[in-house]
């Protein structure tokens, strides 16, 4: 980001390796459901970033399809262990922020994570994250609980490489 006019980006730090495939920009789209709300579509990219450290930064945006005017965006930083743990931060634009630990299998290239807390939310009590890439294709799935409904699916989807 701050990289403009350098001539080489840093290398990436041997904690990321397993984990270098989502580095860049993906972009697709998404579906979003739960009990309370009406399901539709989304446009949707995440960028995967890092600077040398053993930490990757995260973005996502997404947008209404049929108009481009923008709706939900998060930040936060993945930071992969040597033992195949993960822990991630992420501050979404609502104001909740969520702290998650899982794990990541770099052969199936899966990560699952699962929040550890949800930080000033009145209403959302778990989340979980999975991401695959299949066939050079990065999905998500992600499930919510409230408190009136259990851990179900909330949203999906599934991007491509810029």
């Amino acid at each position: 980001m701050e990289d403009d006019g350098a001539k080489s980006s840093p290398a990436v730090h041997p904690a990321l390796a397993p984990l270098s495939y989502l580095l860049g920009s993906w972009k697709g789209e998404g579906e979003v459901g739960f009990p309370t709300i009406n399901s539709f579509s989304y446009g949707e990219q995440l960028q995967f970033s890092h600077s040398g450290k053993p930490v990757m930064a995260y973005t996502q945006k997404t947008w209404k399809l049929n108009s481009g005017e923008p709706m939900h965006a998060e930040s936060g930083y993945w930071r992969p262990k040597p033992d195949g743990t993960i822990e991630v931060v992420i501050a979404q634009s609502t104001g909740l922020v969520e702290v998650q630990k899982g794990t990541y299998n770099a052969e199936e290239k899966v990560i699952k994570l699962q929040t550890e807390l949800v930080g000033n939310a009145t209403k959302v009590k778990e989340i979980t994250r999975v991401f695959k890439l299949v066939d050079g294709e990065l999905s998500y799935e992600v499930q919510m609980a409230t408190n009136q409904n259990s851990l179900q699916p909330h949203l999906k989807a599934s991007l491509k490489r810029l």
